[in-house]
């Protein structure tokens, strides 16, 4: 080996030193660097609107203790962070990073509301496609399909969300679909359309697409005949038929009304699903 072979190794050496060196000494001075504060961000998604705002968000970093930014930034504990703000419960999802200039970046998905729930017992809630429940107040108002019935933890509202998700997508259903109930005796899902007059008994969540299809021949082909308000109640519960339910009774009023406040009147809604078996109707697919 040359004598120029031997300074060139031995540059090249210092120079790989010195390069180590400033990057152990630059991640020891980013290590002790406090942390710069937070930037929340709240993704603007359709339907979520108002749900959760970056100074409600702040205040609960506050009130947990983890907004602290007297601490070096690598050492607060952003996976706690997650966690705290995933239990909000009009928080949907939440994720933290920490930028390279010392900031903690918080990027919020709030809460995406699917359908709107009016218990029985008193309580109304939104509902997200998971269940995920929010109380709904004066502040939240939003154009989403209603759920009524009786609920608890052995039968959840969130028990109806397959037939939410099918009329929602369905741009005929969704037009005219004025909401959801669940018959509290036998769990029977009762589907209640903006045609006045009579309600639509689908059972369970099972086989939603041929259920509607049928009730959709009736529409087509039986009550533009018979006229719409001739049956009381159409049932596609059981496959391959249509059992409708000639009205005895008149009318009556619609089931959920909502004042000026946005609170629910209820009314006496098992007077919608009388069935009596002097005049039934069968038909057969």
């Amino acid at each position: 080996m040359t004598k120029k072979s031997v300074i060139r190794c031995l540059l090249a050496l210092v120079l790989a030193l010195y390069v180590g060196f400033t990057v152990v000494m630059a991640n020891e001075a980013m290590s002790r660097a406090k942390c710069q504060g937070f930037d929340i961000r709240i993704l603007q998604i359709e339907g979520s609107r108002h749900f959760v705002t970056a100074t409600e968000v702040k205040r609960l970093l506050k009130e947990w203790n983890l907004d602290d930014t007297d601490r070096p930034a690598s050492s607060i504990n952003l996976q706690k962070i997650e966690n705290h703000l995933r239990s909000v419960i009009n928080i949907e999802d939440a994720e933290a990073e920490l930028l390279p200039d010392n900031r903690i970046r918080l990027t919020i998905t709030p809460m995406i509301p699917v359908a709107r729930v009016f218990d029985y017992s008193g309580h109304s809630y939104y509902i997200n496609r998971e269940g995920k429940r929010l109380t709904a107040n004066a502040r939240y108002h939003l154009d989403v399909p209603v759920i009524t019935g009786v609920f608890d933890s052995v039968h959840p509202a969130a028990g109806v969300l397959p037939v939410v998700r099918y009329i929602q997508n369905d741009s005929a259903w969704n037009s005219i679909t004025a909401q959801l109930m669940v018959d509290s005796r036998n769990r029977d899902i009762i589907l209640v359309p903006l045609i006045r007059g009579h309600v639509v008994n689908l059972g369970d969540t099972t086989a939603i697409a041929d259920k509607l299809s049928r009730v959709m021949t009736m529409y087509r082909k039986v009550l533009p005949v018979k006229g719409w308000e001739y049956y009381d109640t159409i049932s596609v519960k059981w496959a391959g038929q249509v059992v409708a339910t000639r009205r005895v009774k008149s009318i009556p009023e619609p089931a959920i009304r909502f004042d000026q406040e946005g609170d629910v009147q209820e009314e006496d809604i098992n007077s919608m699903l009388v069935a009596t078996d002097s005049d039934t109707t069968a038909v057969s697919r």
